[in-house]
């Protein structure tokens, strides 16, 4: 990257993977002094005061506490609990809220599996997702969806690959919903990410990113991520990539192959 270019991405980090031994206020502290945006999980488990008092810049954190996508009572819980969340996302200064195919446990495990995804649901998912995105235009918050992998992490979640956000997320074609386009879930279950990246680049809102296996950071596994930034970069994306790993080794270190993998970057030729 020339040294007079400005970083084409912003960076964030995720203070429920890094830092963990440390109380949350810590890690919001070291994470800004690092010069990182943060994302946080479920916010009901956080003392929301003392997010809003600690300085940090949130990039992204859960848009729902409970709800589903592709049932009538799932969609109304879903609904009202986006709706809960419009408030804390506004007190936190957070513009984007993360949603998934269908509510998790704490272990990231689906609380209504569904090996198979019918026509119906699919049908019902677009008419949750436009209410949601209608939600998040009024309320002038960006609702994000994400892939996740079925096939190490969260099986049985319906609408988990990044071939289905994207197609939902298309269909209802609206700035209140975009997509959370996760790389280490996209490696696990379809890989060819930077065409999938290319494919994508109208609808995302985020990318976050870990590597595989082990979700560690980086550097530590099969995905060459300064192929992958230089890609990006080279497709025009100015948005926020997010580090959603698990350190292999120590903190200091995996936030230090983070930065280097997406900055400095080598123009395109």
């Amino acid at each position: 990257m020339s040294p007079h270019r400005e970083p084409p991405f912003q960076l964030a980090v995720c203070a429920e993977t890094v830092y963990a031994a440390l109380p949350v206020r810590e890690r919001l502290a070291r994470l800004t002094a690092a010069g990182f945006l943060v994302e946080i999980w479920d916010w009901t488990r956080h003392d929301i005061a003392m997010l809003a008092a600690s300085g940090a810049c949130f990039s992204s954190m859960t848009g729902y506490v409970t709800g589903r996508l592709a049932d009538d009572a799932g969609a109304e819980a879903l609904l009202a609990s986006a709706a809960r969340s419009i408030p804390v996302a506004r007190e936190l200064g957070c513009p984007r809220l993360n949603l998934h195919g269908t509510g998790l446990d704490a272990h990231g495990q689906a609380l209504v599996p569904a090996e198979t995804v019918s026509g119906a649901m699919w049908i019902k998912a677009v008419d949750t997702l436009r209410r949601i995105a209608d939600l998040g235009e009024r309320e002038g918050v960006t609702f994000v969806l994400e892939n996740l992998n079925r096939e190490v992490d969260h099986p049985g979640v319906p609408f988990a690959r990044a071939a289905d956000t994207i197609a939902l997320v298309a269909a209802v074609d609206s700035p209140g919903l975009r997509l959370n386009l996760d790389l280490y879930h996209a490696q696990i279950d379809e890989g060819n990410l930077i065409e999938l990246c290319r494919r994508a680049l109208p609808l995302i809102g985020e990318i976050q990113v870990a590597d595989v296996p082990g979700r560690h950071e980086p550097g530590t596994g099969e995905i060459n991520y300064p192929a992958v930034a230089r890609a990006l970069d080279a497709m025009g994306y100015r948005g926020v990539i997010g580090l959603e790993a698990w350190p292999e080794s120590d903190d200091e270190t995996a936030l230090r192959r983070f930065r280097e993998s997406f900055l400095p970057l080598t123009p395109p030729a």
